[in-house]
């Protein structure tokens, strides 16, 4: 393992101005992703700076029905809280999905959001891998890619996002919040995660030293009655196969509002966005819900050892969608 510089932040200001003084070859750290990418020698930076001590682990709930929640706040108290429960229970179930009773403890919400891929060519530190060594080449392609995506996917790297609570925040519109050298900024959640199109080194916007805040959730009266599904190869801790967050509203038995992400199928959390135009004004059937998905799916790009989500994802946005409508009835 190379070996690297270490420094404790008391401030947002003091994190931003320590990393600043090192232009590539710092990492804020509040989780231990970014530990274990540098044992592996995937990350090799000069220093880590980390951010545990900076207040911004707190869960509040806003006066509209939002809700605020700090970066450094940890899964397990956000997936308790009685707002989230009660008002986005998509949230809660992804929270409590997304890792083990030890993890959530320890995982903070900004770093579920930048955690690295989970294919196995990235953290090999060997393998051509185009996010970790731009322009090498994807040994998934031709290589083992069972689980990797089959949406949103290009010629340089087809690697899934991981992150279970990002895919119910990008059904909830969430908002991440951010300081940097430049000062504030408010990125929307389906802007905060980047398509790898030519440069999948490239995961999210953020520009060197800036710091994520706080992710902010929007009221979505149609997000009380929501279920994230999350199907795995099994039932313990582990990362998705397909997932679905889920929200319906079902008026005079027409569709009013609805709200749709997948995981465990695209490289980044994918709002179904043609999903939802499919759904609204029509039934609550299951027939309708196929047809949502498949429109949804049309777009995917499956190779020959992960074409199996395609039916699995279609399968999981029905089981969602119609447990939601049975359970309204």
């Amino acid at each position: 393992m190379r070996p690297f510089g270490y420094a404790r932040a008391a401030d947002v200001e003091t994190a931003i101005a320590t990393v600043r003084e090192h232009p590539g070859g710092a990492f804020l750290a509040g989780g231990t992703t970014e530990v274990d990418l540098v044992r592996q020698n995937v990350l090799r930076p000069d220093l880590l700076v980390d951010i545990n001590d900076l207040p911004l682990d707190g869960i509040e709930d806003l006066p509209d029905g939002g809700l605020r929640i700090g970066a450094l706040a940890r899964m397990s108290d956000v997936a308790r809280a009685a707002g989230v429960a009660d008002r986005f229970p998509m949230l809660a179930q992804a929270l409590l999905l997304g890792a083990s009773a030890q993890l959530r403890n320890m995982a903070s919400m900004g770093g579920n959001l930048c955690q690295r891929v989970r294919c196995g060519y990235f953290r090999d530190a060997a393998s051509p891998c185009n996010k970790r060594d731009p322009g090498s080449g994807c040994a998934a392609i031709d290589g083992f890619h069972r689980g990797h995506a089959v949406l949103g996917t290009s010629d340089r790297c087809i690697a899934v996002h991981p992150s279970d609570a990002a895919v119910a925040l990008a059904a909830l519109d969430a908002v991440v919040r951010t300081r940097g050298p430049g000062g504030e900024r408010a990125i929307a959640i389906d802007d905060f995660f980047l398509l790898p199109g030519d440069t999948p080194e490239r995961e999210r916007p953020l520009d060197h030293a800036e710091l994520i805040t706080a992710i902010e959730v929007p009221a979505v009266p149609v997000a009380r009655r929501s279920v994230y599904v999350k199907v795995r190869d099994r039932a313990s801790y582990e990362f998705a196969l397909a997932s679905t967050a889920a929200a319906i509203h079902v008026q005079d038995g027409a569709i009013a509002d609805v709200r749709l992400a997948l995981g465990g199928v695209a490289t980044k959390p994918w709002r179904a966005r043609a999903a939802e135009r499919s759904l609204l004004g029509g039934p609550a059937t299951p027939d309708a819900f196929a047809e949502a998905a498949d429109r949804e799916l049309a777009a995917a790009v499956p190779r020959p050892l992960n074409a199996y989500k395609v039916e699995l994802a279609r399968r999981t946005i029905v089981r969602a969608l119609a447990t939601l409508a049975e359970d309204g009835r």
